[in-house]
């Protein structure tokens, strides 16, 4: 995610300063003019090709798994090109408001040219510089709301429907207001490819396409409470299902109004089209689930999604598996997987902490699989009880592959045990 995001702000900025070496200083310019100019439209640049990585983003593209390692972190690409996207949104609208500042510490004399248009496309231009300063509000007004994480997601969500509507606003104020020379430059060319990445971005998401093609009907045929705070469904899924693999997960929409939320697949697949949700209340629309949900009640399923998968385990590595609370589900996926064939099971140690074993839900599931995989060794962190993974050793973990899914303050507490050289794998997601 790092290396993609300071890929994009290096191309740009190259782009833009070649443009910078190639342009001629006009006779009398005052370089302070000269600096706020180029900022203006560094800062517009980034702002923009980073807001139409995230429109692209968006629309969750499968084929980015792959080079991103996920639909996770996906996602998190997606939500930080957002907010350095609204970051430099914000310094672009500053800079613009600086030329007062400049006019009183140095006066107008040396302030730049401005190129001359008339007719229709002054009128475009204007309506441009309008709109570009109004969806900049809302932007900002945005990015606060997503930071407030008390924001209601129902609400949310609404509000965030409107980004794409935001979006081409901003993309018409970029191509009207951009320098004329752009066009003919490097920086043109990636510019006019960026926004129609961006603009696809928005047109799926308008139109109300994003996952289609990922997205299968079906109905829950049994709902389980094995704990007071855990919710087990089991659906069947239509026929455009074509299976997933352990540990992969999917949006799940039980109410249009509330859209899709990500749930892991918490069994294997039996090619019979049926999968197992364990959906634990961990907020008001999640608690509010067990009196809601009921056997033959419809829903939609997109994906399936994920790199979290059994196969990408290294047999050669010393396997370490940990999972705190819901997170055990798709190591439940995997151990279901692995009961057919035992004997292709990985010599893995599995840790599962919770805060309570006796009324945990998934102990005595996990228990019962890991009998029957002798290569998988389980050990159960009960904190209360005060056995935290914090006092756990874990010996020698010098080219160990750690698979982790949980709280991320939990994944801080093992990164600080193990080793700083070894390959963690850690599901990332986060709606918001």
């Amino acid at each position: 995610m790092k290396t993609l995001l300071a890929v994009l702000v290096a191309v740009v900025t190259l782009a833009w300063g070649y443009d910078v070496a190639l342009s001629s200083t006009p006779p009398g310019a005052h370089p302070l003019w000269i600096v706020r100019q180029e900022a203006l439209y560094l800062s517009g640049l980034l702002s923009i090709a980073l807001m139409s990585l995230a429109m692209l983003l968006a629309t969750r593209p499968a084929w980015l798994e792959g080079p991103l390692c996920g639909m996770d972190r996906v996602y998190r690409a997606h939500k930080w090109a957002g907010i350095l996207a609204v970051a430099f949104a914000a310094m672009h609208w500053l800079i613009e408001l600086s030329g007062d500042l400049l006019k009183a510490a140095i006066g107008r004399a040396g302030r730049l040219p401005k190129v001359k248009y008339q007719g229709l496309l002054e009128v475009l231009r204007d309506l441009a510089k309008d709109m570009g300063e109004w969806a900049i509000y809302a932007v900002l007004l945005m990015l606060a709301i997503t930071l407030w994480q008390r924001f209601p997601y129902r609400r949310w969500r609404l509000v965030h429907r409107a980004m794409p509507v935001l979006y081409l606003m901003l993309a018409l104020h970029t191509a009207l207001l951009a320098p004329p020379d752009y066009w003919t430059q490097p920086v043109g060319v990636l510019l006019a490819a960026l926004l129609a990445a961006g603009i696809y971005g928005a047109a799926r998401s308008l139109a109300g396409l994003i996952g289609r093609e990922r997205t299968v009907r079906g109905e829950i045929i049994q709902v389980e409470r094995p704990a007071t705070d855990v919710l087990s469904l089991r659906c069947r899924l239509d026929a455009g299902w074509h299976g997933h693999r352990a540990g992969q997960f999917a949006f799940v929409t039980f109410d249009e109004r509330e859209g899709a939320h990500p749930f892991t697949i918490a069994s294997a697949d039996r090619g019979d089209r049926v999968i197992r949700l364990a959906i634990k209340a961990l907020g008001d629309y999640t608690a509010g689930l067990g009196s809601e949900l009921h056997p033959g009640q419809p829903l939609r399923v997109e994906g399936p999604y994920g790199r979290f998968q059994l196969s990408r385990c290294d047999p050669r590595s010393r396997q370490i598996w940990i999972a705190g609370g819901i997170g055990i589900t798709p190591f439940l996926a995997w151990l279901e997987a692995l009961q057919d064939a035992p004997a292709t099971a990985p010599a893995a140690e599995l840790h599962y902490c919770t805060r309570d074993r006796d009324s945990d839900a998934f102990v005595t599931r996990l228990q019962e699989l890991c009998a029957r995989l002798p290569a998988v060794h389980l050990q159960v962190h009960d904190r209360r009880r005060g056995d935290a993974l914090a006092a756990w050793n874990p010996g020698d973990a010098r080219g160990a592959e750690v698979w982790f899914c949980g709280p991320a303050g939990l994944a801080r507490t093992i990164r600080k045990i193990l080793p700083h050289r070894l390959r963690f794998h850690q599901e990332a997601f986060a709606m918001r």
